[in-house]
């Protein structure tokens, strides 16, 4: 028995009501309930701690000083445990320079992979590149056909300036007859006097005529003589028709550009030898944008350019100057920008390049001058770049935006990496495919020769084994260039489940947060297949899941409940699939079994009050679609994984938004235009990124609910006879916070090669304020106590009290009434940090002309929860707002006014509309994915 279960006796963690409870080994495992019922508090707070805290403790003790000690879970006994491994749902890096190819791995292989086997060219004139000793270049001039004329030669200089009086002598001294010189071969005293400042190749005429001496060992003895004098570069001539070159080096004849040591650090953009030098690696820079300094509808006269304004009203100094350009480049000053040639623009823009004559006259001079026209742009990045003026750069700051590097075009590396290539393609070609395109190109069109092939087989067979894994949980869309911050908090979790299916290992406890966020029904039949390998390998796989689909896989299942936070914490039933939904007190099994439901609305709000429409979307794969958002309505955004929604409402809609109203620097994806702005007044995008980074961050500094709090606290008559004021009862500043933790309550622990630990802090127990703040109370509690509050708790004690009680309470409809008012914002899951937003949205002053964007807000709900969510979005609503949410929730999508159906497939094979209306219409669509899984919903 011991062998067949991890028996958990007496688990206490958080709101955990001392259960006992034996899970069975090498099963796929589901542990479910509604939202703060102690699902996480069991999975990772009491399993997973306790196994990582095992593996610490197994280590020696020289190992153990660096890592530090774990506290041991709240709980009387775990056995059976195996060795586990925890993959959540939080993005696991926050570093710009983290891609989808470096988290998983695939883009060290492919940098050894192009080190290997890679071939360079030149990056100056594209020639192929190689080093050859003298063998080799003299056994490839014998297999010329015989009788082949071929002359050796050694550059002395190759296409510069200048008088060569002083290398021909030197020449001559060295015993050396003949030259040649442009082209044509002299004599060295009958060179013609070579004139200044032309461009000139000269080279040696290298002959070594032994008769005794076989053909071979002529020519061998010249090319050596050759290299040495042309400093590691050989020239031979042809049949005086064609010239071959060779070098000892990694360099380029013609160009002189030199190849360093080709290794896998040339690939990297993480070290000074790959990077790009003008973007350091990282892809992108603030640079002026021409979006943001343009209005295309106006002409340079009425002030299309912004920095200048109004230019009628401008001094005669910049009018001048413009007439000028305007005489040179022959176009009016008084033509909409927008139908300006594009030369016309790229010089207003980016400079002349070359000098032209200037004008100016008034009344009593005329001056004219010659010089090169700056440019818009390299005027401001000057400015920028020069002033000392803080408020110069931000008057700069306002036309600028994070573009991709101009110097490596957004592929970080240098152009000696990018000129190494493997049949055409250099390694970022490679990293822009998406996971579907490389497994196809690795797998069938990659081509190498016999000795490519030998070196690089074992390094493109695990490249395809990743692919392989990457394909298998869904995410064939992902680009490896991709950077990791992007991605949602599933996407994240599925990238590291891949990583560990590769690892191959046995015996092992998995145990995942959702990893069927941000996954199409489709697309999430492949991740339990997955799951089911992982546990048929020999491994236990317990996962906290809300899916349907997961939960009916599962081999066995552990329903938590039978509320949140203190009425949580129980087990209200286990057992198999069959056994949850006969279970008449679990709520889990009641929505199973069809005893609960989340019902349709009773009737369908029609597209009655205009439409917000983008043209033109054709930001990463969505093929130039016209997008119509019906206002005032609930609309959904759906599609298979990777189909372009996220891309859609994020990328475009959100960013094109955020500059219209709020003059935001993130350039919006690829589109025309959008249209209908005028009927809304503001957008809120209620995403799953963390409300903070550090433990200081919680859901009641983030909604403005603890300054009330505090000011509360301030108020009492203990504190008034110490003079404490509101700052007293911060954590974020000295005076009443713990110093040892800096209010914090917690300490960072670094964990060298595994993650980060957070442990109690020794001097204020956690508490985070120091002992005399703690004195001070309000109805027996102080403020650490309150803090410690559940949201459903601190309700009832502040219910008198309206400026707080109100705040609370819509943290309670969101679904929130569970969470601690000072839980650490890290120790948040993305779909608890999305509801905190949306809760602060709501406490707004709501105007009723605002758009909601939403990315997957049913992210950690139950089925409950769901129903408490769309109660809430409905309210949105009724208030004449606009709510467009980001959705693969069946239950959420049937309850949608308006439908917007993306693919049909996802990466390259998406970006269309499919269906647009109603959800009974998007039912009807035969090639709809959503519609077919949506339809059963409907009938049942």
């Amino acid at each position: 028995m011991h062998n067949e279960v991890i028996s958990i006796r007496g688990a206490r963690e958080h709101n955990l009501k001392n259960i006992n409870l034996d899970i069975p080994r090498k099963k796929l495992v589901v542990i479910t309930g509604i939202s703060g019922s102690g699902k996480s508090s069991l999975a990772f707070d009491t399993i997973y701690a306790e196994g990582q805290r095992r593996y610490i403790e197994s280590l020696s003790a020289y190992a153990r000083q660096f890592l530090g000690m774990l506290e041991k879970p709240d709980c009387d006994k775990i056995t059976g445990l195996s060795p586990a491994i925890a993959i959540q749902q939080r993005a696991s890096a926050h570093n710009p320079r983290s891609t989808v190819g470096t988290v998983t791995e695939i883009y060290d292989y492919l940098r050894l992979l192009f080190a290997r086997v890679g071939k360079p060219y030149c990056p100056k004139c594209n020639r192929p590149i190689s080093s050859q000793t003298t063998d080799q270049i003299v056994d490839s001039l014998l297999a010329e056909p015989a009788g082949t004329r071929l002359v050796v030669l050694a550059p002395l200089v190759r296409g510069r300036k200048g008088e060569y009086k002083e290398v021909l002598n030197k020449a001559k001294r060295r015993g050396y007859i003949r030259v040649r010189a442009d082209g044509e071969i002299y004599e060295i005293d009958q060179v013609p006097r070579l004139a200044r400042y032309k461009k000139h190749d000269i080279e040696l005429v290298v002959d070594r005529l032994n008769a005794k001496q076989d053909a071979r060992k002529r020519l061998a003895d010249s090319v050596e003589l050759a290299l040495k004098e042309g400093s590691g570069i050989c020239i031979v001539s042809v049949q005086a028709k064609s010239d071959r070159l060779f070098s000892e080096a990694l360099a380029c004849p013609v160009c002189g550009f030199s190849f360093e040591e080709i290794s896998p650090r040339l690939f990297s953009f993480n070290s000074p030898y790959g990077a790009c030098p003008t973007c350091h690696g990282l892809g992108t820079m603030m640079k002026v944008d021409p979006d943001r300094l343009i209005d295309p509808n106006l002409s340079i006269l009425d002030g299309a350019v912004h920095s200048w304004g109004q230019v009628r009203e401008r001094g005669e100094w910049l009018r001048s100057k413009l007439r000028t350009l305007a005489r040179e480049f022959k176009f009016k000053l008084s033509t909409p920008w927008r139908k300006l040639p594009g030369k016309v623009k790229n010089v207003i823009l980016h400079g002349t390049g070359e000098e032209i004559r200037f004008r100016y006259a008034n009344e009593e001079h005329e001056y004219s001058w010659d010089e090169k026209y700056e440019g818009v742009i390299p005027y401001l990045m000057r400015i920028y770049q020069e002033t000392d003026s803080d408020a110069r750069r931000e008057w700069v700051r306002q036309y600028m935006s994070i573009l991709p590097c101009p110097a490596c075009g957004g592929t970080r590396l240098k152009p000696e990496a990018l000129a190494v290539r493997i049949g055409d393609k250099n390694i970022a070609d490679i990293t822009r495919m998406s996971i579907k395109q490389a497994y196809y190109y690795f797998k069938h069109e990659i081509r190498l020769g016999s000795k490519e092939q030998t070196i690089a087989r074992e390094i493109v067979k695990e490249l395809r084994k990743r692919f392989g894994f990457l394909k298998a949980v869904g995410l064939d869309y992902l680009t490896l260039d991709r950077t990791a911050e992007t991605l949602g908090g599933g996407e994240a979790q599925r990238v590291r489940l891949a990583t560990q299916i590769g690892s191959g290992l046995v015996g092992v406890c998995y145990i995942l947060d959702e990893p069927s966020i941000g996954l199409h029904q489709r697309d999430n039949r492949r991740l339990l297949r997955t799951l089911t390998q992982l546990r048929d390998l020999g491994n236990t796989v317990i996962v906290v899941e809300h899916d349907e689909q997961t939960i009916l896989t599962a081999d066995y299942i552990i329903d938590l409940g039978p509320g949140a936070g203190a009425t949580g914490g129980r087990i209200v039933a286990q057992g198999k699939p069959e056994d949850i939904r006969n279970n008449p007190e679990s709520l889990t099994g009641a929505y199973l079994a069809g005893r609960r439901r989340i019902e349709l609305p009773e009737t369908r709000r029609k597209p009655e009050h205009g439409w917000l429409v983008v043209h033109g979307c054709r930001e990463n794969n969505l093929k130039n679609i016209d997008v119509h958002i019906p206002l005032g309505l609930f609309t959904c955004v759906t599609g298979v994984s990777g189909s372009g929604k996220s891309t859609l409402v994020s990328d475009i809609l959100y960013r094109a938004l955020a500059r219209y109203f709020y003059d935001a620097r993130k350039k919006p994806g690829a589109h025309d235009r959008i249209t209908g702005l005028s009927m809304i007044d503001k957008v809120a995008n209620i995403d799953q990124s963390p409300i903070g980074r550090t433990p200081r961050s919680n859901a009641a500094t983030y909604t403005n609910t603890f300054t009330p709090i505090r000011e509360l606290f301030s108020k009492t008559k203990e504190s008034r006879m110490r003079g404490y004021k509101i700052g007293r009862f911060s954590f974020n500043v000295k005076g009443g916070r713990c110093e040892a933790c800096a209010g914090d309550g917690i300490i960072r622990v670094e964990m060298q090669f595994l993650p980060d630990v957070y442990v109690t802090c020794d001097v204020c127990k956690g508490k985070r304020y120091n002992r005399e703040t703690l004195e001070v109370k309000y109805k027996q509690k102080t403020i650490s106590d309150v803090l410690d509050m559940s949201v459903e708790e601190a309700y009832e004690f502040f219910a008198n009290i309206p400026v707080i009680a109100r705040k609370l309470k819509l943290l309670k409809d969101v679904g929130l009434g569970y969470i601690k008012l000072g839980q650490p914002a890290p120790t948040l899951s993305g779909g608890e940090a999305q509801r905190i937003k949306l809760a602060r949205e709501l406490s707004k002053i709501a105007t009723g002309r605002t758009l909601y964007l939403l990315d997957e807000p049913t992210t950690g709900l139950h089925f409950e929860d769901v129903r408490l969510l769309l109660a809430v979005l409905d309210r949105l609503v009724q208030l004449h707002n606009t709510v467009v949410v980001i959705e693969h929730n069946l239950e959420v999508i049937k309850c949608a006014d308006w439908i917007i159906d993306l693919g049909p497939e996802g990466g390259d094979e998406g970006g269309n509309i499919i269906a647009a209306g109603p959800p009974e219409e998007i039912a009807r669509s035969s090639g709809s994915y959503t519609g077919k899984f949506l339809k059963k919903v409907l009938n049942r």
